[in-house]
């Protein structure tokens, strides 16, 4: 198993040690000393599964009051995950990563509470599996513009399919500073 830090170091992409043969494979999806050993003390309490077609692009969400850190992965097909900075004070903030995650390679991408979190599907479905540090609330949630000029994500997309919440999120820079989470240096 290899982790790397991304350009971001918060965010982790995480490269799982794969046991085949020709009855198939064998891997762990998860291992908390992973995180541990990364000086990360996360407790997950949820865990979801979305299926959407090519050219869905979900994001860019996160929870203000129940910040949520993700532990994501691609079961089938494949996707183009990205991760933004949104903390304020960060000196990454309004930056990203990204990272294709598909079910060929099986990485996995850890990203903090604090972050902003989307995924494009890059094949005709994709089966996208995440671990979350908090509960689900509607009432926190928030979205920035998949497509703020700002952030400036490299989604190769043209018409993505969006939600209505997506098509009406606001850029980065609208949002007010209690409307985002606070970095933290530790």
């Amino acid at each position: 198993m290899n982790i790397h830090r991304l350009a971001i170091p918060d965010v982790l992409l995480i490269e799982p040690k794969i046991f085949g043969d020709d009855r198939g494979f064998f891997l762990e999806t998860f291992r908390r000393s992973w995180l541990e050993d990364q000086g990360i003390d996360v407790r997950f309490v949820q865990d979801n599964m979305s299926r959407s077609k090519k050219n869905t692009l979900r994001g860019l969400h996160y929870q203000l009051t129940n910040p949520q850190a993700k532990l994501v992965m691609v079961s089938r097909g494949a996707v183009l995950d990205v991760a933004v900075d949104i903390r304020r004070g960060s000196p990454t903030f309004g930056k990203y990563v990204s990272a294709e995650l598909s079910e060929e390679n099986k990485k996995l991408m850890y990203i903090p509470a604090g972050f902003a979190h989307g995924f494009k599907v890059l094949t005709e479905t994709a089966d996208f599996q995440y671990k979350c540090s908090t509960y689900y609330d509607p009432t926190s949630e928030k979205a920035v513009l998949w497509s703020d000029p700002d952030i400036n994500v490299n989604w190769e997309a043209e018409n993505p399919i969006l939600s209505e919440k997506d098509k009406n999120a606001r850029p980065l820079r609208d949002f007010s500073e209690d409307e985002l989470p606070v970095y933290n240096s530790k």
